[in-house]
């Protein structure tokens, strides 16, 4: 029907339809208030109250306004925090022009653009860490400083992804780098879901630097330092920091190995680069992906090597399934389905659409092996994989589960959002597939 198509199109320009938020721009607005708060306050939680959520909440209570938001938001105008977050781009930066790296080509866009990467992640990710640790052997740089200054880091890369993503939304409407571009409509929703799929600047890719090369590059970065910082202040590195930091470092080491597969993926492809994004991956993802971590740091917990062990294996296994099954869809595409899954031949579903050029244009659709499981099988790996790298923190509190629950509900919405677009693409194709694999994440469940 009409209206059906309407609303298609109207879906097509507007972030999170088939997700978590009926009014998008409501809950861009909501989002857009709460976020940096939520970074903020987790970390002075931790950092000046042991984790303890009551003990801040009596501290808000008992204290002026004023010196509550002076505790929670430190200065963003730290000359040697923008020494450090200025540095680290420019080095990520030039790693991501200089490094040598095979041509990888992405899907081609609703638009016919075909956006070009170079494929180097798992070298810049290499050399990153090695630099990291020259600096600190030739006192260059301490990488305690991070865990010391975080507060201050984070306030001054807040104020610095608000104005940059402002800069994306106009680049979007004025200049932009490719036709996947346009105004949704609402200026809410322009900025927080961004007004531009590819946006290029002098010739860097804005997606790859913010969600690859400083978002998950930081995380590893940090999660580093705050080992570190640990090994100065109680005199060696504790059995629970070694177990979260070594899972964390595999499921991100896995990350830039399969960073290409990234460029396929919804973060890329289909959502633009506004503050949802590019935010996310400049403030949310360093300061909340990393928050047990740095829980830890002051608070260490002594795990029996059995136990240790357990938990290592654990998270390993969940990392590994998670690859594996990225692995096995990205194989199978690859090849046009001629390969083999779990010994047999693929079982697909041949969906056909057509582009916005007027282009008719074919997917297979994988239903066997992982996918046959359940349409988003893959993350309940990837969420056991984060339950695990947590868990050497225990139970007194629950501020170092926050990133578990979070990517709970993050990946429901993705998943809801995912199915909704695909619906609208694939049409009676999307209902086959559906057919015959029926649960949206858990088999026999969801």
């Amino acid at each position: 029907s009409h209206s059906q198509i309407a609303q298609s199109e109207e879906d097509k320009k507007s972030w999170g339809s088939g997700g978590l938020f009926g009014n998008r721009a409501l809950g861009s607005l909501v989002l857009l208030l709460l976020t940096p708060v939520f970074v903020l306050t987790f970390w002075s939680c931790c950092k000046h109250h042991g984790g303890s959520f009551q003990s801040l909440f009596s501290f808000a209570i008992e204290n002026k306004f004023s010196e509550v938001i002076a505790e929670i938001y430190p200065t963003p105008f730290d000359p040697y925090c923008w020494k450090l977050i200025l540095s680290y781009m420019a080095f990520e930066l030039t790693l991501m022009k200089i490094v040598p790296g095979k041509i990888f080509k992405a899907t081609t866009t609703p638009s016919g653009h075909v956006p070009v990467y170079i494929a180097n992640g798992i070298q810049c990710y290499t050399i990153t860490i090695i630099a990291l640790f020259l600096c600190a052997y030739y006192n260059i740089f301490n990488p305690a400083d991070v865990y010391d200054n975080m507060g201050k880091l984070l306030s001054s890369i807040n104020l610095f992804a608000v104005v940059f993503c402002l800069l994306l939304m106009f680049k979007g409407l004025y200049f932009p780098s490719t036709a996947d571009s346009g105004s949704n409509g609402n200026v809410l929703v322009d900025y927080f879901w961004g007004t531009e799929l590819y946006p290029r600047i002098l010739g860097w890719d804005v997606k790859q630097f913010t969600n690859c090369r400083f978002g998950m590059m930081f995380w590893q970065v940090g999660i580093l330092c705050f080992a570190w910082k640990q090994v100065q202040l109680q005199g060696g590195l504790s059995s629970s920091m070694l177990v979260n930091v070594l899972l964390q470092s595999v499921y991100i080491a896995k990350f830039f190995w399969w960073e290409t597969g990234y460029f396929c993926s919804m973060d890329i492809q289909h959502d633009r680069a506004g503050y949802y994004i590019c935010w996310g991956c400049l403030v949310w993802v360093p300061g909340m992906y990393t928050i047990h971590s740095y829980f830890l740091v002051e608070h260490p917990v002594l795990l029996s090597l059995p136990v240790a062990g357990l938990m290592l294996l654990a998270g390993v296994l969940c990392i590994w399934c998670n690859y594996d099954c990225d692995r096995q869809r990205q194989e199978f595409r690859a090849t046009s389905g001629r390969t083999k899954i779990w010994g047999r031949e693929p079982q697909f579903v041949t969906a056909s659409y057509v582009t916005e050029g007027g282009e008719e244009r074919t997917s297979l659709l994988l239903v066997s092996g992982w996918w046959g499981l359940a349409r988003h099988f893959h993350y309940i790996p990837e969420i056991l994989a984060s339950f695990f790298w947590c868990l050497p923190a225990l139970f007194s509190h629950p501020l170092p589960y926050f990133y578990p629950v979070y990517l709970t509900l993050l990946l429901l919405d993705r998943a809801w959002r995912d199915d909704k677009r695909c619906a609208d693409k694939y049409g009676a194709h999307w209902d086959e597939y559906c057919r015959r694999v029926p649960y949206k994440i858990i088999p026999g469940l969801l």
